[in-house]
């Protein structure tokens, strides 16, 4: 799959898009804290350089 420039210029992600894991274990996963998110009101943002490194070390 290709990436496009705006995918490559993505600094977050969003609960839904964080693709292959359930919402429910995304939500766990960030209150294990290990990798760096912010909460804006009832939405998450996840740093997609913090995620993507934590998913490369499993």
């Amino acid at each position: 799959m290709a990436i496009t420039a705006n995918e490559e210029e993505k600094r977050c992600y969003t609960v839904k898009e964080i693709h292959g894991i359930s919402r429910p274990t995304v939500y766990e996963l960030l209150k294990i804290n290990d990798f760096r998110w912010i909460q804006i009101g009832t939405k998450y943002r996840i740093s997609k350089k913090s995620f993507d490194g934590w998913l490369d070390k499993l």
